[in-house]
């Protein structure tokens, strides 16, 4: 028997989607900006691309308020716990319909390798991202030679291509979480999840796990409502 039980709340739902507007617009955007494409124009990419950055740290700032306040911030801690599984999992058993060696719940959201990977790209990839385009974005061009003083860079060269390198890591996991996204139950569950906040399981232990958690009768009552 399925049961449909409430994983993601609002705003984290708002997060996910803001966050992977801006940062798809960002990279249209910044591969203008270095000639790669041609969409808005080299003066209107430049613009749009700051506005976004922008917004994208103010997105951040909230973002991390709300990790702390609610506790969220413990679903990035990585573990050991079935990670090998999960490897496999991906890598061979996906390709012969094998069972998810892990699954979702309120408590824990995201497998072993999702921890490792989003915990590296909040606290690496993402901060480089944004201290390198801040600095990018605030540079000024010495007029006699010369660095840029306070910030004492003699070339903007090696910034641009941490930007530019990190850039490419977010394109690489957008591609790749776009393929997981099909990975679910079926090939819609998991974005059906994201946009409704329901995740279908299985009423077994896992669903045990949750009655044993303060956020169940909450969870229960939700998936009633909407049920009925």
């Amino acid at each position: 028997m399925k049961e449909k039980i409430y994983i993601y709340r609002a705003f984290e739902r708002f997060w996910h989607w803001m966050q992977s507007l801006l940062i798809i617009f960002l990279g249209l955007t910044g591969f203008e900006i270095h000639g790669t494409i041609s969409f808005f124009g080299y003066r209107n990419a430049v613009a749009y691309h700051n506005i976004a950055a922008y917004s994208f740290i103010v997105l951040i700032i909230f973002a991390i308020f709300w990790h702390f306040a609610t506790g969220e911030w413990k679903q990035y801690l990585p573990t050991a716990k079935n990670l090998k599984a999960q490897i496999n999992f991906y890598l061979f058993g996906i390709f012969k319909n094998a069972p998810h060696p892990t699954k979702r719940i309120v408590l824990s959201k995201l497998n072993p390798l999702q921890k490792l990977v989003y915990l590296g790209l909040k606290l690496l990839v993402i901060p480089v991202m944004v201290f390198s385009g801040l600095i990018y974005m605030n540079y000024r061009y010495p007029q006699e030679g010369g660095g840029v003083e306070g910030l004492n860079i003699g070339s903007i060269e090696p910034v641009a291509l941490f930007h530019t390198a990190g850039a490419f890591l977010l394109l690489a996991f957008v591609i790749v979480h776009l393929y997981l996204i099909t990975t679910g139950t079926t090939i819609t569950s998991n974005l059906k999840a994201m946009v409704t906040g329901f995740e279908e399981t299985e009423n077994n232990e896992e669903t045990e796990r949750l009655k044993e958690t303060e956020n169940y009768n909450d969870n229960k009552q939700l998936s009633e409502v909407t049920n009925g």
